[in-house]
């Protein structure tokens, strides 16, 4: 009897121990699923595809900036009669005309300034960079207009570098002002979801008008006229001190 009691102890308790080791190898499988599905769901959210609003506003600045580069540099190369392609100006603007006037200049008066100006925000703002706006798109169409001639006068030479000179010293302060005023104030002014939806509105919109991503166009296309101008190496710009 009792060789059965301890045969029947010694039957329950790998009963126990195979029903433990069942228990266990659940719980880790679950878990590698639970973790698994966290890590995709990260991905997914932190991927390229996955842009905020105020970040697709400001990288596309940053698009801005760099041909305010080139404009800075093709001006100063007329002021001085050095060698310059006037097609890469005019490449250059006709960017400035797709891609910044047509495209992000729209959004921001289509969808921004009147958010703000209907919550009576930030007003004085919206209302100058309006103003700017129509500027910048009378100056661009010169400079495109001056860039096509084949052999354009000393004058219309100097009209072209004023027009780029006073286009770069508009726009270095007012994309310096959207970024750090402007689209930061978004935030408190519309919800989350508004937002979101906001910025889904943008990449639709992006892929409509370019027939894909647009940014990575204008990327690609300033990275040539830099290149066409030998001002694409970044250390160029580092002083030698």
């Amino acid at each position: 009897m009792e060789n059965l009691n301890n045969q029947s102890n010694r039957l329950d308790q790998q009963d126990k121990g195979r029903r433990d080791f069942l228990t266990k190898t659940s719980l880790l499988a679950a878990g590698g699923i639970a973790l698994t599905g966290i890590s995709s769901c990260g991905l997914q959210k932190g991927g390229d595809d996955d842009v905020t609003t105020n970040e697709d506003l400001m990288r596309e600045h940053g698009v801005l900036k760099r041909i305010l580069l080139i404009y800075d540099e093709a001006s100063s190369r007329l002021i001085k009669g050095k060698d310059l392609n006037l097609e890469l100006v005019g490449q250059s603007a006709n960017l400035i005309k797709s891609f910044v006037e047509d495209y992000h200049e729209k959004l921001e008066e289509d969808h921004l300034f009147p958010r703000f100006e209907k919550a009576g925000q930030l007003t004085d703002l919206t209302k100058i960079l309006r103003v700017q706006h129509k500027k910048g798109r009378l100056l661009t169409l010169r400079i495109i207009e001056n860039a096509k001639k084949p052999n354009p006068t000393p004058d219309e030479r100097k009209l072209m570098a004023q027009d780029m000179q006073a286009f770069v010293r508009m726009y270095n302060p007012h994309e310096a002002r959207e970024d750090t005023v402007l689209f930061p104030a978004l935030h408190k002014l519309i919800s989350k979801h508004e937002y979101d939806s906001l910025g889904e509105d943008f990449e639709k919109k992006e892929k409509e008008q370019f027939g894909g991503d647009g940014f990575d166009m204008a990327v690609d296309k300033v990275t040539q006229i830099e290149k066409g101008m030998n001002i694409y190496d970044l250390n160029l710009f580092t002083p030698n001190i």
